[in-house]
C-alpha cells in the first residue's frame, strides 16, 4: 500500500466495528508501537477472521501529535489465513482484570479505500487449506462415507468428529479426499509447550483449542486410511503429528510398523511427521521404515528461548539439533515448522541462530507460521528487553543469505 495508511479500527459495546475518521492504524513489535510501514501492508486475505479482544483498549495512531491515543472502545485483531506469516501484531492497551486470549495469532489490522488492511505477508499459494465454495455437506458426506467403509476402524471415528465437531482444516481434507491426510497417533507428550493446542491445565486462562486423541491406534487402523486416501488423490501427502495429539516420536514403534507395511503393500507418497524432535535415536528406524520427510516445530534456535516456550521433559535444544543431523544422514527431507513472533523472532540474535541452524545442518525447507498465543503471554517469557525488531522481511534474508538454497512456504510439500 503505497499512499495514505490505513485508519485504525475499533468495536463498540455492541461489537460493531467501525474505522476511526482521524486515528491511524497501529501495530506491535516487542515492546515497539508504531504505524505500520507500507511494505507491511497486504489487503485482508479471504477466508480470514476480525476478532474483538476483551479488555484490551484500541490503540490509534495520531498522525498530527505523532503520538499513541487510547480509545475507550474495544480493540479488534485479525486472524490470517493458511499461507501467510504475521509481520506485526495488533497493538491495544489490555485492562488489569483482562481475560487471557485465545489460541490464535492476532495480526494488525487497518480499514482503508474500502477494504481492511493486514500487517502479514503470503509465504505460501497453496490452496490446501481453502475451503470458500465447499459446502459443509460436501465434507458431512465424505466422512460418513469414511465411517462406512470402515466402521471398525477408530482412527476413522477420530477423524470423522474432527472433521464435523471441530472443523480441522486436515480432518475435511480427508474427508474431501485431497491433499494431506492426518494420522495422530500420540496421547503422550514430553514436552508442555505453552501454546500446546491439545492440552492445556486447568489453570492456564484459555482452553485447548482441539480434543487429544485418547487411545493408541494400530498399525493396521492407520494404513487403512493411507491405502484409502492414496487411492482418491494422485500426489498423497501423510502426516503423522497433528494439532490432537501429543508427540509422534513417543509412538515411533507403531509409526515404523503402519509405514513399512504401507510401503511394502506398494503405496506411493509423501510420509511426513511433524514432531518435536526430541528423541534422536528413533529417527533412522523411521526412515529405514520407508518415512519420507520430518517437519521439526520450533519457536527459536537459542537453547533458553527454546525452553522457556516449549518447556522439555528429559530433552533439550541439543537433542532437536541431532535428530535433524540424523534425519539429513538418512536421506529424508527436512523442514521447520517456525513458530513466527514479530518483535522476538527477528531480533538479531534470534535470526543468527535459525540461520546458523540451518545452514549447518543443511535443512531444505522453512514453513513460516505464527505463534499462535496471547501476544503478551509469548512476551512475558522474555523479561528482559529484547533488541530492536528488524521485521519478517530482514528474517527471511538474513536466512536466505546464510542457506540460498533453503525453500520458503507454509506447508508439508509433496516430494515425489
Amino acid at each position: 500500500m503505497n499512499n495514505q495508511l490505513p485508519r485504525m479500527i475499533y468495536a463498540d459495546t455492541r461489537g460493531r466495528i467501525f474505522d476511526h475518521p482521524d486515528l491511524g492504524m497501529i501495530c506491535r513489535l516487542g515492546a515497539e508501537l508504531r504505524p505500520p510501514r507500507p511494505e507491511e501492508l497486504i489487503p485482508l486475505p479471504e477466508e480470514c477472521e476480525l476478532f474483538l479482544l476483551p479488555g484490551r483498549l484500541a490503540l490509534g495512531w495520531d498522525r498530527r501529535a505523532r503520538r499513541v491515543e487510547t480509545l475507550e472502545q474495544t480493540a479488534v485483531a485479525a486472524f490470517v489465513s493458511p499461507g501467510h506469516t504475521l509481520n506485526a501484531v495488533c497493538a491495544y492497551q489490555t485492562d488489569s482484570d483482562a481475560p487471557v486470549l485465545p489460541l490464535f495469532a492476532y495480526a494488525a489490522v487497518g480499514f482503508a479505500r474500502n477494504r481492511f488492511w493486514v500487517c502479514a505477508r503470503q509465504v505460501d499459494q497453496d490452496p490446501r487449506q481453502q475451503f470458500s465454495g465447499i459446502p459443509q455437506e460436501r465434507v458431512r458426506f465424505g466422512a460418513q462415507q469414511w465411517l462406512k467403509t470402515f466402521p471398525a476402524n477408530r482412527l476413522v471415528r477420530h477423524l470423522a468428529n474432527c472433521a464435523l465437531v471441530s472443523s480441522c482444516p486436515a480432518a475435511r481434507n480427508l474427508a474431501l479426499g485431497r491433499f494431506e491426510a492426518p494420522l495422530p497417533t500420540a496421547q503422550t507428550c514430553n514436552a508442555r509447550c505453552l501454546g500446546c493446542l491439545s492440552l492445556q491445565p486447568a489453570d492456564a486462562g484459555f482452553p485447548s483449542t482441539q480434543k487429544r486423541i485418547a487411545f493408541r491406534p494400530s498399525s493396521k487402523e492407520i494404513v487403512q486410511i493411507m491405502h484409502h486416501h492414496a487411492r482418491r488423490e494422485r500426489r498423497p501427502i501423510f502426516s503423522f503429528g497433528q494439532g490432537c495429539e501429543g508427540e509422534p516420536l513417543t509412538e515411533a514403534a507403531v509409526i515404523a510398523e503402519a509405514v513399512r507395511e504401507y510401503r511394502t503393500g506398494g503405496g506411493n507418497g509423501t510420509v511426513n511427521i511433524n514432531t518435536n524432535a526430541s528423541l534422536p535415536d528413533v529417527i533412522r528406524p523411521l526412515a529405514q521404515a520407508g518415512l519420507s520427510s520430518i517437519r521439526v516445530s520450533l519457536n527459536s534456535a537459542v537453547p533458553d528461548n527454546y525452553a522457556a516456550y516449549c518447556r522439555p521433559k528429559g530433552h533439550g535444544f541439543k537433542d532437536v539439533a541431532t535428530s535433524i543431523c540424523q534425519a539429513k544422514q538418512a536421506g529424508l527431507f527436512v523442514s521447520l515448522n517456525y513458530l513466527f513472533f514479530p518483535g522476538i523472532s527477528d531480533t538479531k540474535q534470534e535470526m543468527d541462530a535459525v540461520a546458523d541452524l540451518i545452514r549447518e545442518e543443511r535443512v531444505d525447507f522453512i514453513q513460516m507460521r505464527n505463534m499462535n498465543l496471547d501476544p503478551e503471554l509469548y512476551l512475558g517469557l522474555f523479561p528482559n528487553a529484547p533488541e530492536p525488531a528488524q521485521g519478517l522481511n530482514a528474517f527471511l534474508e538474513t536466512v536466505f543469505r546464510a542457506a540460498p538454497w533453503v525453500r520458503l512456504g507454509y506447508f508439508n510439500p509433496y516430494l515425489g
